[in-house]
């Protein structure tokens, strides 16, 4: 799935039977996800927070790995560690998200300018950065 600007893009989720357990669509894929155990679930699949967490990181090294190869930077390995904290008062929100990211066998300066490439690019990152507009709707039928 490659959206592109403009385009509109969805994934689906349904309770699958058991308490805190969902099957999310997204396209041809799909998979399990769970509620983490402190809330209830199972605590077995990946959760909504790591679902979070994994697609900056995912996000990030696809860009970092595009920037290099138009900028002709040579970069043979990337990772990224994602982590947040949740709010200690207010656990309806994440006192920080923060990405680190390694790229060993660069310059600096490539190192600059392979995270603007992620940075400038993510719409993931910059909607998170930016607090962009979330809607909901439901219906009962």
């Amino acid at each position: 799935m490659n959206a592109q600007a403009g385009e509109t893009v969805s994934i689906t989720s349904a309770t699958i039977g058991q308490f805190g357990r969902y099957l999310l669509s997204a396209g041809k894929n799909h998979f399990i996800s769970d509620q983490r155990v402190a809330v209830g679930g199972p605590g077995e699949a990946i959760n909504a927070g790591e679902l979070l967490l994994s697609s900056l990181g995912s996000c990030s090294l696809g860009l970092i790995q595009k920037t290099a190869k138009e900028q002709g930077i040579v970069l043979r390995e990337a990772g990224s560690e994602v982590s947040f904290r949740r709010h200690a008062t207010d656990p309806t929100q994440y006192e920080w998200i923060r990405i680190a990211v390694r790229l060993p066998g660069v310059t600096a300066g490539e190192a600059e300018t392979l995270v603007a490439g992620f940075t400038a690019n993510c719409p993931i990152y910059n909607t998170l950065k930016r607090g962009g507009s979330v809607e909901i709707s439901w219906t009962v039928s």
